[in-house]
This record gives C-alpha cells, sequence and structure tokens, in this order.
C-alpha cells in the first residue's frame, strides 16, 4: 500500500505565460479543436475551457458533422 502512495503523479500547476494566452486566442480565432489545443499547450481540457471561460473567448465550436442516411 505504501509503494502506490509513494507512486502518485504529482500535480504541477504551471502559470499562464503571455505566450500561451497568445496561442489560446489563436486556436480559438481559427476554431482548432479543443484536443488538438490540449496537447499544443500541455494542458488539460479543463484547464483550457477554465483559461478561455475567464479570458472570455469561445472554445469546442467545432462538432462532427452527422451523417445523414
Amino acid at each position: 500500500m505504501a509503494n502506490t502512495i509513494a507512486m502518485r503523479k504529482r500535480i504541477v500547476r504551471r502559470e499562464w505565460s503571455r505566450a500561451d494566452v497568445k496561442e489560446l486566442r489563436r486556436h480559438s480565432r481559427d476554431k482548432t479543436p479543443v484536443k488538438t489545443i490540449s496537447r499544443a499547450l500541455k494542458r488539460t481540457l479543463g484547464a483550457l475551457r477554465q483559461k478561455a471561460r475567464v479570458l472570455g473567448i469561445p472554445l469546442g465550436h467545432r462538432r462532427p458533422e452527422r451523417r445523414r442516411a
């Protein structure tokens, strides 16, 4: 049991730099999928959505189109 506690991944929080915010705004303008932005900025989906909400910019505008039979 002690090994599993010691092996847990530690959460490391990073501040948002000006460059990160600028890139997030650019991705929002380009309507990039949130999953792609997450990989590019190395942040979670939740972190991206929270920051976008604080900045007042939209995220996640691209939904997959439904196929019609």
